[in-house]
C-alpha cells in the first residue's frame, strides 16, 4: 500500500506513518446514511475503549469524499474520532475498500493492511491479536454493506491517460518551475523518460500530500497559490502511472520546454541592489547577521512594482528578513509586524519556497531616493564552505504612474515577552495570537513562519456581528516552505474584525524534523528554537483612511 495521509472533518492533517508508534490504526468505512456503516460504526466506541490505551488508534474513512459538514453530522456523537474525508477515492481505492462498513487494521509501520472484514467477532479477535504481538497476515472476510464504486477510476483506466494531452501538462504547471536543470528540486521533470523514472515516487508524495509543498487545505478559502493539484488531475496521475507510465504520441511536451535563460521573473531589473558577499564556514552555528546596503542608481522617487532576491548559493541561506530607512530617519527596533506609513514600499525578503514579489494591480509603494536597506540574514552551514552574493531586483512603475492603492497588513506575533515555552514531547502544542483590523478592509494575504516543530496553522476571521470563519487553514505546516498565500479576490472585512491566528506545534519523537523532543522550548532566532509569525495583509476600502494613517503615522521606517 504505502504510506497515505488525509485531511479529517476538522481540516487536521494525519499521516499514516506519523502513528508508526501505534500498533495499528483501525479505519471504519464511513458512509453518509448508510445502514451497514452505521452498525460498524455503532462498536467503534465500545472498541476503542477497550483497545486505545493498548496502541490502536481509531479514525472513521469516508471513500465517497462526502462534505465535512456531511460527514461531522453523521459522526457528531464521535466527534474526537478523526473522520477521514478521501477527496480523490485514490486512498480507498489502494487500500482496496468495496463495502461500505467494512474494518481495515493498517500496520502504519509497514503500511500494510492486516485485516479487513466485517466489525464483528472477527475484528475483536484481530484487535487481540495485534495488542498481543501477534499481527494478523492480511486476514481478508466478507463484509455486510453497499458497494463503493470508483468512476475516476473506472473511467481512466478504461480509455487510458494521456502522457501528451493529460500529464505533461499537469508536470507543467504544477511541477517543472521547480523540477528542472537549474531548478531548486532535486531532479528534472524535462522528458517523460524522467517522468517515468520518478513515477513511484511522484506516487508517493501525491499520496502523502509531501508535494506540491506547502499545499493547504483546498476546502477553505480561495487562493491564487494554494500549490494544491486538483482532484481530478491527481486521479489522472495516479491511474497513469498506475498503467506504467506510457508514452503516446511522437511529441515529448517535457522535452519542449524552453525556460527563459535570466532567473529574473519579470525581465531585466530597473535596478538592481548587490548585497555584500557573505562568507559561509563549512560547519557550526551562525549568528544572524545584519547588514545596511545602500540602493545604488536610485536618483529620485519612484513607485515600487515587484522585487525578487536571488541568493547565489540557496543551499545556505534560509531567510532573510529586511527593513527600509529612509533619508534622514534612524532605523526603528524590529524588522516584521505592522507597516510604518502607508505609502512604505515592499521589498521581499528571501523566504524558502517563495516566489518572486509582484503587487496587486494599481498596489505599490513609494521607494523614496537616499533610502538604504536594512538586511537580517539568518544561513545555515552545509559541510562545505561558500560565499553567498545575492542580489534583488526591483522593478518601478513608470515614471508617470502613480497606484491608487496600498498594502498594509499587522503580524500577529508571539515575541519573548508574550511566548511560553513548548513542553518536552507535546504533539500539539497551540498558541494563539490575533490583530484587529481597525477600519473596513480587503484581506489579501497571510504569512506563516515556525521553525521545525511548527505542525500547523490556522487563520480564522471573528467578525462583530459574532460570526467566525476560517480564512487559510495551513494543514501541513513544513519549515522549508514559507510563503505568502494570496486571495484570488481580496475579501472584504468591516472595521473591528479579528483575525486569529493560531499555530501547533509538534515537539514529539513523532516529528522527524524534530531536533529534541525532550527539551522544554524557547522562543528563539535559530531553527531549534521556535518562533510564532502570523502576518496578515490587507488595503483600506476607503481610500481616506490612508490620509488618516498619513497624519497619525507620519514619514519613517517601512518595515517588511
Amino acid at each position: 500500500m504505502g504510506d497515505f495521509a488525509l485531511l479529517d472533518q476538522d481540516g487536521t492533517y494525519h499521516n499514516m506513518s506519523w502513528y508508526d508508534n501505534n500498533k495499528a490504526v483501525a479505519l471504519f468505512v464511513q458512509v453518509n446514511g448508510d445502514a451497514a456503516s452505521r452498525s460498524s460504526i455503532a462498536r467503534l466506541a465500545a472498541l476503542r475503549a477497550q483497545y486505545e490505551s493498548r496502541g490502536i488508534v481509531f479514525m472513521t474513512i469516508n471513500p465517497l469524499g462526502q462534505s465535512r459538514d456531511s460527514v461531522s453530522q453523521e459522526l457528531r456523537e464521535l466527534q474526537d474520532i478523526p473522520a477521514l474525508i478521501d477527496d480523490t477515492q485514490l486512498i480507498s481505492e489502494a487500500l482496496g475498500i468495496e463495502k461500505s462498513g467494512e474494518v481495515l487494521l493498517f500496520d502504519p509501520s509497514a503500511f500494510e493492511v492486516m485485516y479487513r472484514g466485517p466489525a464483528g467477532a472477527e475484528l475483536e479477535s484481530a484487535l487481540a491479536a495485534t495488542v498481543g504481538g501477534e499481527m494478523p497476515d492480511g486476514i481478508v472476510l466478507p463484509a455486510q454493506g453497499s458497494d463503493i464504486s470508483y468512476p475516476a477510476r473506472d473511467r481512466n483506466m478504461a480509455q487510458g491517460v494521456s502522457y501528451v494531452n493529460d500529464i505533461a501538462p499537469i508536470f507543467v504547471q504544477h511541477c517543472a518551475d521547480c523540477h528542472r536543470d537549474g531548478g531548486i528540486a532535486p531532479f528534472a521533470l524535462d522528458s517523460h523518460a524522467m517522468a517515468q523514472g520518478w513515477s513511484p515516487m511522484i506516487r508517493e508524495v501525491l499520496m502523502t500530500k509531501r508535494m506540491p509543498p506547502a499545499q493547504i487545505d483546498p476546502h477553505v478559502g480561495d487562493f491564487s497559490n494554494s500549490y494544491n493539484v486538483p482532484f481530478e488531475d491527481q486521479q489522472k496521475l495516479l491511474h497513469w502511472i498506475a498503467q506504467g507510465s506510457p508514452k503516446d504520441g511522437s511529441a515529448d511536451p517535457l522535452a519542449q520546454i524552453e525556460w527563459p535563460e535570466t532567473e529574473w521573473a519579470f525581465g531585466e531589473p530597473d535596478l538592481i541592489i548587490p548585497i555584500p558577499a557573505q562568507e559561509i564556514p563549512a560547519t557550526g552555528v551562525l549568528e544572524y547577521i545584519d547588514v545596511v546596503v545602500p540602493i545604488p542608481g536610485l536618483t529620485e522617487d519612484r513607485w515600487l512594482k515587484a522585487s525578487q532576491y536571488i541568493p547565489s548559493d540557496r543551499t545556505v541561506l534560509h531567510h532573510t528578513l529586511n527593513a527600509l530607512i529612509e533619508p534622514g530617519q534612524r532605523p526603528r527596533p524590529g524588522l516584521i509586524g505592522s507597516f510604518s506609513h502607508p505609502d512604505a514600499p515592499y521589498i521581499t525578503p528571501y523566504i524558502p519556497g517563495a516566489e518572486p514579489y509582484i503587487e496587486d494591480p494599481d498596489t505599490g509603494g513609494l521607494l523614496k531616493a537616499g533610502t538604504t536597506l536594512a538586511l537580517n540574514m539568518h544561513y545555515t552551514t552545509t559541510g562545505r564552505a561558500t560565499v553567498d552574493e545575492g542580489q534583488i531586483g526591483l522593478w518601478f512603475y513608470d515614471e508617470d504612474e502613480v497606484p491608487s492603492q496600498r498594502k498594509l497588513g499587522e503580524c500577529a506575533c508571539i515575541f519573548p515577552n508574550e511566548w511560553t515555552d513548548i513542553p518536552p514531547n507535546d504533539p500539539n502544542f497551540a498558541q494563539v495570537k490575533s490583530v484587529t483590523v481597525g477600519y473596513d478592509a480587503y484581506l489579501t494575504g497571510f504569512h506563516p513562519h515556525m521553525h521545525f516543530r511548527g505542525k500547523s496553522m490556522v487563520f480564522e476571521a471573528q467578525y462583530p456581528d459574532g460570526s467566525v470563519e476560517t480564512l487559510l487553514n495551513i494543514a501541513r505546516y513544513n519549515y522549508d516552505w514559507q510563503v505568502e498565500y494570496k486571495l484570488t479576490e481580496p475579501k472584504f472585512v468591516p472595521a473591528g474584525t479579528k483575525v486569529v491566528v493560531t499555530g501547533v506545534f509538534d515537539n514529539s519523537v513523532q516529528n522527524p524534523a524534530n531536533p529534541d523532543p525532550d527539551r522544554q522550548v524557547p522562543w528563539g532566532q535559530q531553527s531549534w528554537d521556535e518562533m510564532f509569525f502570523g502576518q496578515v495583509y490587507w488595503k483600506a476600502a476607503d481610500p481616506a483612511v490612508l490620509d488618516q494613517l498619513r497624519e497619525r503615522m507620519g514619514g519613517g521606517v517601512a518595515a517588511n
